[in-house]
């Protein structure tokens, strides 16, 4: 039985697994008034962890402030998940980034998208709110994307794929050059590591994760402000 063959079988696998756990309701998710004015909710999102370090402030406002980066998350981030494909915690990872679009001199704001798990389209909802016109996107597995207004989507300004190879250094680096850019400077883009073998030693784990932050995508839904106090837990 050839390697392939093997790793094709773990994948169905561990995505059987993951699905078993999941609510069986197929019906897309949507997030709207119903006639009484209440607002209708998907139960997947209403069991997100509650976290004293990680809380929402309510619908994310578009900034004015030239000095502001956005730093959007996936649905799923911190509160269905908190560590990315290598295992590094999600409140580390946004403790560098913010660290590096702070050494730069600017201020980092950060929003929870929910109308997409793509890491591209949370980018480019994301910069549409940034007053400087620059955001950072991170999915809950550590893909990450820095975009800038009025690119399209699949446009950016840096990726970074491959979610094992980023260090923390790394988000760090990511955070600086998402605030040099917003200062409308032309920075040298963050070195990264290509490896071909993390593909084959991450995909099932990472399509598991892929698939569990879809289930918290909730159609229609404004990004949220997150209030984050590295202080706590």
């Amino acid at each position: 039985m050839s390697e392939t063959t093997i790793n094709e079988k773990l994948l169905r696998a561990i995505i059987r697994d993951v699905l078993k756990e999941m609510p069986l309701e197929d019906k897309p998710v949507t997030f709207k008034e119903t006639t009484d004015g209440a607002v209708s909710k998907n139960n997947v999102v209403e069991n997100l962890k509650h976290l004293d370090w990680f809380e929402s402030q309510g619908v994310a406002k578009a900034g004015v402030s030239q000095d502001e980066v956005i730093v959007a998350v996936a649905p799923g981030f911190a509160e269905a998940m908190t560590e990315n494909l290598l295992g590094l915690s999600h409140k580390e990872i946004l403790r560098q980034v913010v660290a590096g679009i702070e050494e730069e001199g600017l201020q980092a704001r950060i929003v929870k998208v929910f109308r997409t798990a793509d890491v591209s389209f949370i980018g480019a909802e994301a910069d549409k709110l940034s007053g400087s016109g620059v955001a950072i996107g991170i999915q809950s597995k550590g893909t990450t994307i820095i975009h800038q207004k009025d690119l399209e989507p699949l446009s950016n300004l840096e990726l970074f794929p491959q979610a094992p190879t980023i260090t923390l250094d790394t988000y760090r680096a990511i955070g600086k050059n998402a605030a040099k850019y917003a200062k409308g400077e032309s920075p040298d883009p963050v070195p990264t590591v290509s490896d071909q073998m993390s593909r084959v030693a991450y995909q099932a784990k990472s399509a598991m994760m892929h698939i569990k932050e879809t289930k918290y995508v909730v159609i229609g839904k404004p990004a949220e402000e997150i209030h984050v106090d590295f202080s706590k837990k």
